[in-house]
């Protein structure tokens, strides 16, 4: 296939599907068994932050914008997984591989902001524990979480959009889903634009949150090592849930980071897959365990809500 345009390709192939043979209705159980967690543990919780008014604060507001984050991610993806692992062809039309390639980057767009400003409002709490309630209330918090989806939409659209424009001197890429990256690189076009706005895009996605998430975290050294031991035990406490998600999602980004631009083949074909998927999974599954059994108010809610459910209908059914 020589000279197509993305926008009028009919379809592309992805290359990184080996046939399994009958492994792959169990490869089929697994994947929808970790999709319907996933499902369950971040709608709990998310039903629980709206429900409970004392949870409207701005902490789990960013908590609930990470866990609609994983949800929205997780779809993006999941359902057209398990249609491919089924599927003896493995093939996905460009309109739906454009919309891929919309949610799946919008998502760590999504995912790396909410955490950066998590970190920041961890830092006004434990730098500034007197004046927090002034510098950061919940209106603000809804203010952070629109400005941060809104940017991740436009700018990803933006990114897709100089894709889709494209001329394709092939159909082939190596993924399991659809990559921008790897789509841009079949292009026999110009792709000077793509690359100097994917720079711009890089400053302002990746650059600018992890300057606030360095400063924050910085800061909240300083606090521990020069305060209390009930102040350490606090930050602690606080931190170990956010850092943790950071670290996990960074290091699931800079592995597909390495292996959409470098030669892995040396790599073995089944942990370049386990990597490729590593944070749309372990993300989305990590971050309710971690947030619901570290945070006392979240755990207390979701104990209260249960045995409320519990009581309700032992005494309905008598």
């Amino acid at each position: 296939m020589l000279n197509s345009s993305f926008s009028t390709l009919s379809y592309l192939i992805l290359g990184a599907y080996v046939d399994v043979g009958s492994l792959k209705y169990l490869y089929f159980m697994l994947t929808a068994m970790l999709y319907i967690v996933i499902i369950i543990t971040n709608t709990s919780l998310i039903v629980v932050i709206c429900m409970n008014r004392s949870l409207h604060e701005p902490m789990y507001l960013f908590l609930c914008s990470l866990f609609v984050n994983e949800l929205f991610g997780s779809t993006g993806l999941f359902p057209f997984l398990l249609v491919q692992i089924l599927s003896d062809i493995h093939t996905v039309s460009a309109p739906f591989c454009f919309l891929q390639i919309f949610c799946l980057y919008t998502y760590g767009s999504v995912e790396f902001t909410n955490l950066a400003i998590m970190s920041y409002d961890r830092y006004l709490a434990i730098c500034y524990p007197l004046q927090y309630n002034t510098r950061m209330t919940s209106n603000k918090a809804v203010i952070l979480i629109i400005v941060t989806w809104l940017y991740s939409f436009v700018n990803i659209l933006i990114t897709s959009s100089l894709t889709i424009h494209l001329t394709l001197c092939g159909n082939t890429i190596n993924s399991l889903y659809c990559h921008n990256y790897l789509v841009a690189k079949l292009a026999c076009s110009d792709v000077k634009v793509n690359n100097i706005y994917g720079l711009f895009s890089i400053s302002f996605s990746i650059l600018v949150p992890l300057i606030l998430i360095l400063f924050s975290y910085m800061k909240i050294l300083k606090v521990c090592f020069s305060g209390s031991k009930q102040t350490r035990q606090k930050a602690v406490s606080t931190c170990t849930s956010q850092l943790t998600s950071l670290l996990n999602f960074s290091f699931g980004c800079c592995f597909e980071i390495l292996q959409s631009r470098f030669d892995m083949t040396s790599v073995p074909s089944v942990f370049r897959i386990i990597f490729s998927l590593y944070f749309f999974i372990i993300q989305p599954l990590l971050n309710p365990v971690m947030y619901g059994l570290q945070m006392s108010k979240i755990r207390n809610t979701c104990k209260h809500v249960l045995w409320y459910k519990l009581f309700a209908c032992c005494r309905d059914t008598k």
